[in-house]
């Protein structure tokens, strides 16, 4: 497996995994923001390749030096292999290269069956970002 930056390349592969993983409007919502991010800062999206197919993807985001975990989803051929936690460890990695204060998780009612993986890796409650306003990804 390799984590890597999101490449032109990558577009394609990584709509139709998220219109496999994702609800209707959970996919409406990550592709607006999907489009705002990379317009930013592409290197804050990864993808993870398994034998050169994208099996998931991380898109993350800094605000005021904070950095959020937005979505992740990884293609259900390939949950459970450890897919979703090298995202998030690659991300985690980008986040620290950038310097910032805090890293939070975006939890809106579409992340909430997945906050557990976040957990697994360390992370606590108290770094769960929850808003009842739609979140508007922003560049820091």
């Amino acid at each position: 497996m390799d984590v890597r930056t999101f490449q032109l390349s990558d577009y394609r592969p990584v709509t139709q995994l998220l219109e496999t993983v994702l609800s209707a409007e959970c996919y409406e919502l990550t592709m607006e923001a999907f489009g705002r991010q990379l317009s930013w800062d592409s290197e804050l999206v990864l993808v993870a390749l398994v034998n050169d197919v994208v099996a998931g993807i991380v898109i993350g985001t800094i605000d005021n030096n904070k950095g959020y975990y937005y979505r992740i989803a990884v293609h259900p051929d390939y949950q459970r292999q450890g897919i979703g936690k090298s995202l998030i460890r690659g991300l985690q990695q980008r986040f620290e290269k950038k310097n910032v204060t805090k890293i939070l998780i975006s939890a809106d009612e579409h992340n909430e069956p997945i906050l557990s993986l976040y957990e697994s890796l360390g992370y606590a409650a108290s770094d769960f970002f929850r808003s009842f306003q739609k979140l508007s990804i922003v560049a820091g």
